[in-house]
């Protein structure tokens, strides 16, 4: 299966379906969510998902017993509260699953999910460790489970109508994405004192060791992967990457910066920067196409087109006289710096936040109203560049990023 193939059901064709004009979909049927992973983001996803009429959170599975007073003051009830997530799928009254619990354990509790036949809302990424992507991937498609994968920001209004325009050609063709995700500060979370054998600290922090993280490559990358895959319309060959500890020594073993460089066929690249230590920038895409540019951010998108190219003054290697004397060309700016008119700000069909959008999309398809977008193949796509990038950062080189293996 070549690379193209794999990721059809990714590209921006498919993305840019009008799946935002179902958003005013009549009275949705009661559905009963069991969540494993009731973190930080698993309590967002969950808190959007509430948002939706209909929806009830009937269990949640965690291992920090401190998140059961967090959870029931979210759902404004008693919620049933398990440490093990074999009990809660052994429940016979949920209609579909959520994970959110720490990367590590994505490829565990997804496999065990898929064994219920519930449909699976999985955070991302899919899986941690390359053979893992494989693994879960492949069962998932095997058992042909209704499975969606928490790329919330394909689902945003602005970012689907940069995918149509970019399809149409409206940048021309596109070569080369950069990417952005930085932030001011240390990416750590408090812990509870006391910790005396530091158990608090790794289940809390889990994102910043490797053995447990993808570091800031997956952590928030991944987004950024997934839409890459999206516009080029296939997955990365390789990927080169560097990171360091260079603010933060407080006992962290993923990098507070990282530096990746993905090669997509035709010499196409991703180049991917996410630092700790300052703002600027902060989360955005750049798509650079021959004839134009869109800047995709968390909150809007922005077209910009290039200007026709400006003749050079005088023809290579001519001279010209200067002051009398006589010498070779000399240099200008004219026609070199960037155009810095207006871009056009791309009108968005509403802007409700794009997790809610992306749970409703998710809602909508367990009833049967379309199929699932970012499904088993979108996640596979880009947690395996992921998991090889997380690799190629900590050892500083270039490493080959496989296709998902045929289903037998």
């Amino acid at each position: 299966m070549d690379r193209r193939t794999f990721v059809k059901a990714a590209s921006l064709s498919a993305l840019s379906a009008p799946v935002l004009a179902r958003a005013a979909s009549p009275a949705i049927k009661p559905l009963r969510l069991g969540v494993i992973g009731a973190g930080s983001r698993g309590q967002e996803v969950m808190r959007q998902f509430l948002h939706l009429p209909g929806i009830s959170i009937r269990a949640v599975c965690d291992i920090y017993p401190p998140r059961q007073a967090e959870v029931d003051r979210l759902a404004a009830s008693s919620v049933p509260f398990y440490p093990s997530h074999e009990a809660l799928l052994a429940r016979n009254d949920l209609d579909a699953i959520l994970i959110a619990s720490p990367l590590a354990c994505h490829a565990q509790h997804t496999l065990a999910a898929i064994r219920t036949g519930l449909p699976i809302y999985g955070e991302k990424a899919m899986a941690f460790q390359p053979d893992e992507c494989q693994i879960v991937a492949s069962e998932l498609l095997r058992a042909k489970t209704l499975y969606q994968v928490g790329h919330q920001y394909r689902y945003a209004s602005w970012a689907r109508e940069s995918f149509r325009r970019i399809a149409a050609g409206q940048i021309g063709r596109p070569t080369h994405i950069y990417a952005y995700w930085h932030r001011n500060g240390d990416w750590r979370r408090p812990v509870p004192t006391p910790d005396p054998d530091g158990r608090l600290e790794r289940l809390i922090n889990w994102r910043l060791y490797r053995d447990t993280s993808g570091g800031l490559v997956t952590e928030l990358g991944s987004h950024h992967i997934d839409m890459a895959n999206a516009i080029f319309g296939e997955l990365p060959t390789s990927v080169l990457g560097t990171s360091s500890i260079c603010r933060y020594h407080d006992g962290r073993t993923v990098g507070d910066n990282t530096l990746a460089t993905f090669n997509y066929s035709q010499g196409r690249k991703l180049v991917f920067s996410s630092i700790t230590d300052n703002a600027k920038d902060g989360n955005q895409l750049w798509v650079y196409g021959d004839q134009g540019s869109i800047q995709i951010t968390m909150e809007d998108a922005t077209v910009y087109y290039e200007r026709g190219r400006t003749p050079p003054i005088s023809p290579s290697g001519a001279t010209v006289v200067q002051n009398g004397i006589v010498t070779g060309a000399s240099y200008a700016t004219e026609g070199e710096m960037p155009y810095r008119g207006q871009g056009e700000r791309i009108p968005t069909q509403n802007r409700e936040d794009s997790t809610l959008t992306a749970v409703r999309s998710f809602v909508e398809a367990i009833h049967g109203e379309h199929p699932i977008e970012a499904d088993a193949t979108v996640g596979f796509g880009s947690a395996i560049a992921c998991a090889v990038a997380h690799r190629a950062v900590l050892a500083e080189e270039k490493l080959p990023i496989p296709l998902l293996q045929p289903v037998s």
